[in-house]
């Protein structure tokens, strides 16, 4: 049966979902990190064994030397904590990928990373770091105390050594609203960021990335306890733009999960809902030619990366 978005969809092209290439490939290191965030889908924590092996990104890499992708971005939790996360960037580096790593900012400070942001410039890793309000308290209710204080410490410390300035450095920052309600214009708010940070801190940046909270993990949970749920997904489904739909990101790559299940992206990931339709379902049986043009899994939930001006892990869509 066809869900409410795969309905949509049909109005518009009389088809489903289907890729068009992979020019990135998304890899979720494990569910472990150092905080444990009110609005994260993955409902990631310091508890979370989940952990990607050795063995794994070796079947990775291999995938990537075939499909030679524009990105290699790598996830989590917090991808860092990952004990092979070095020798797993150093192998995908010499591989002649560009690598981006999504960083809370907050695991820099953690036992054994003193010396992580001098080693991730010294590879040209580019980041992406969570930072999901410019004022303290509203990143204080979303992630928890003191995670503000750390994290402008963090892009600080970052700054110091070209992220953010360098052009072959980018530092990009993602905002999340803090409730059931989409992000505001990103560039407008870009600029909000960049007058506050940059007054209050020095603090210079690429690119502010806003991310729609998805109706799915922590942050769904929340809005079953405020009894709001059903009425986030009518804003969702009725913010609906069909001009997102070329850009989504789930068309252009292929998320890896941390046990090797291959995803459209890190939202069917969180929901376990593999690549399907006849297409490889893990990394073992990782095929190009049937993964590039492969139609893609869809939910209700489709509805937040195509509300308004659409959202990615790349920021908005249209």
């Amino acid at each position: 049966m066809m869900n409410a978005f795969e309905r949509r969809l049909e109005t518009i092209s009389g088809e489903g979902l289907h890729s068009q290439e992979i020019r990135t490939i998304q890899v979720n290191l494990g569910l472990q990190c150092n905080q444990q965030c009110r609005h994260c889908h993955l409902e990631a924590s310091p508890n979370r064994p989940e952990i990607m092996e050795w063995q794994t990104m070796e079947l990775v890499l291999a995938a990537a030397r075939t499909v030679e992708p524009d990105l290699v971005d790598l996830t989590g939790g917090a991808p860092e904590l990952n004990p092979d996360f070095c020798r797993f960037v150093e192998a995908l580096r010499a591989a002649g990928h560009r690598v981006q790593v999504r960083t809370n900012l907050t695991v820099l400070h953690e036992p054994g990373m003193e010396t992580l942001p001098e080693w991730l410039h010294e590879h040209e890793v580019q980041l992406v770091a969570s930072l999901p309000c410019y004022l303290e308290e509203n990143v204080r209710a979303q992630r928890g105390a003191h995670v503000y204080e750390k994290s402008i410490e963090a892009i600080r410390r970052l700054n110091a050594l070209g992220y953010g300035t360098a052009r072959e450095l980018p530092l990009n920052l993602v905002y999340n609203p803090g409730g059931p309600f989409l992000p505001p214009e990103q560039s407008e708010l870009e600029a909000d960021y960049r007058r506050e940070l940059g007054s209050r801190f020095g603090i210079t940046f690429s690119r502010l990335l806003t991310i729609t909270n998805m109706p799915i993990g922590r942050f769904q949970a929340e809005l079953r306890r405020q009894g709001g749920a059903r009425e986030y997904l009518k804003l969702l489904q009725e913010s609906f733009n069909p001009g997102t739909l070329e850009g989504l990101m789930c068309r252009h790559q292929i998320s890896v999960g941390w046990d090797g299940m291959l995803y459209d992206c890190d939202f069917n990931l969180a929901l376990e809902l593999s690549i399907d339709h006849g297409a490889p379902d893990h990394i073992r049986r990782f095929e190009p030619s049937r993964l590039r043009t492969r139609r893609i899994v869809t939910g209700e939930h489709c509805f937040g990366c195509t509300a308004g001006c659409g959202s990615s892990c790349a920021g908005v869509l249209a």
